[in-house]
């Protein structure tokens, strides 16, 4: 989502369109270009005049019919938004900048030989489309290390929180206390031209991303840790220090978590997180504002929140049924929690007609 922000706000036309990028994105970045920020400002301003060519050539034309079903069903399958970073086919699941899981895994750069890649990596692949060298990946990794310095306020508001507050409560009310260090806001309030808005949302969105696994980790050793904090690790990658400050220092582990925030970085711009992030940075609010927005909505039992629903659902079964309950009891059950007006939370999805290759490549890894 961040990334997509960048982009987005870097056109100057708010948040909710995106350039469509073709072969001169894929030209962009040389082998020697190493540092992220200047890869952008070398794509953004051609991707600011193909997009304005893209708006007065076709800007007139019709996208396709509206239906009161679609309308009523969440704007589902209307063409409303514009975006490049990644896109979810029914059929072979998610894709960034074209490229599959597999692909992913074949092709970005990795901490250890044969393993599993960084999400550094994706995150260069997401902004300028192209797949970083390892030296372009390190340099963001080195990048995001620098930036990753917490104010010790950020604890002091978490610790004001209640015990039993939910963390993705935690987590948005950490955003928010990150908020008045943002650039963009400043800058805005000072003056700036729209043809330069990326470049603070760029440092916001940065920063924001570098600060996240320390955020995270502290909301988590508060909650399930009695609140005994971790300090970073300064020589491990973004992933893996996440892991190494939830308390997790085995190798494995440190895998594991590259290569889910991999496989998780992005998921198109139409869902409820990316598209809340969207609109709210539309308004011109900085990456603080539209980020914690998209958490707020991501909280939801229909989104984000179904992942704990699922493993609610599933102890309430084996609290009433056992461990090892036999096919009826459990098919049963099934039908009783439906038949209550309820659903079985993790069945279903919205686009996906075929076994989500995200959890293909969790269980084989």
């Amino acid at each position: 989502m961040l990334a997509q922000a960048v982009c987005r706000i870097g056109l100057g036309l708010g948040t909710q369109s995106l350039p469509i990028v073709g072969n001169s994105l894929r030209r962009f970045c040389s082998d020697g270009v190493d540092d992220l920020k200047k890869a952008l400002s070398e794509l953004i301003p051609e991707q600011q005049e193909r997009l304005k060519a893209l708006k007065k050539n076709y800007g007139s034309k019709s996208l396709g019919e509206v239906t009161v079903d679609m309308a009523i069903g969440g704007m589902r399958g209307i063409p409303g938004m514009l975006w490049e970073t990644s896109l979810l086919d029914p059929e072979e699941g998610i894709r960034f900048r074209g490229l599959s899981i597999p692909d992913l895994q074949a092709q970005l750069p990795s901490a250890v030989p044969g393993g599993q890649p960084i999400p550094e990596g994706l995150l260069w692949l997401l902004l300028t489309g192209k797949v970083p060298t390892k030296e372009q990946a390190v340099s963001v990794t080195e990048e995001l290390r620098e930036r990753s310095h917490l104010g010790a306020h950020v604890l002091k508001v978490l610790n004001s929180l209640p015990d039993d507050a939910h963390p993705m409560s935690q987590l948005s009310v950490g955003v928010m206390a990150l908020q008045s260090g943002s650039h963009f806001a400043a800058a805005y309030t000072r003056g700036t031209h729209k043809s330069k808005y990326w470049e603070t949302v760029y440092e916001d969105s940065m920063d924001l991303i570098a600060k996240l696994p320390q955020l995270a980790a502290m909301i988590y050793r508060r909650t399930y840790k009695g609140g005994e904090q971790i300090n970073p690790h300064h020589k491990l990658d973004w992933a893996a220090n996440l892991a190494y400050m939830m308390g997790y220092e085995d190798s494995g582990c440190h895998e594991m978590m590259r290569m889910y925030q991999t496989i998780h970085s992005d998921h198109e711009g139409g869902n409820v997180s990316a598209h809340t992030t969207h609109l709210v940075g539309s308004a011109l609010s900085d990456p603080y504002l539209s980020y914690a927005a998209g958490m707020n909505g991501l909280a939801g039992p229909l989104h984000g929140l179904a992942n704990q629903e699922v493993l609610r659902w599933l102890k309430d079964l084996t609290a009433k049924l056992g461990p090892q309950p036999d096919k009826e009891a459990v098919r049963k059950y099934v039908e009783d929690t439906l038949a209550s007006g309820k659903v079985v939370p993790g069945y279903g999805h919205a686009v996906l007609r075929k076994t989500d290759p995200r959890y293909t490549c969790q269980v084989g890894s």
